[in-house]
């Protein structure tokens, strides 16, 4: 499966963005899928997860209760509702897909996801 994330901007401290990652190919719905971020200079951190059909979510302490991950499978397509951004929020933002949710959510900084898609930055000023 192929991902492509988009819907990254500037905001200021305080605003909401509204990522989307489209994918290409068969199956999107046997996919769990997650967000990811990376600050420069910094590993790439965990943000949520989703499962297949989206039955079932999962986020990093940070952004619980300021992001909303959710899917549809019609449309191949998953998304992150970002509200109440803080400067700290700012980084890539990738999507990645993988069949295992129960290892995502399990051990989220360590299991290494099977497909990635290129970024989108979100730069949130203060």
């Amino acid at each position: 499966v192929q991902l492509q994330a988009s819907g990254g901007g500037l905001v200021q401290a305080g605003g909401s963005l509204r990522l989307s990652c489209v994918a290409s190919g068969r199956d999107f719905s046997s996919y769990a899928m997650g967000w990811f971020r990376q600050i420069p200079g910094k590993e790439r951190e965990f943000v949520a997860a989703i499962s297949w059909i989206g039955g079932s979510t999962y986020y990093e302490d940070s952004v619980q209760g300021r992001f909303t991950i959710s899917r549809d499978n019609a449309r191949n397509t998953l998304y992150l509702q970002m509200d109440k951004l803080k400067p700290e929020d700012t980084a890539v933002y990738y999507c990645a897909a993988d069949t295992d949710f129960g290892s995502m959510v399990a051990a989220p900084s360590d299991h290494v996801m099977k497909y990635w898609g290129k970024g989108t930055l979100v730069t949130v000023s203060s």
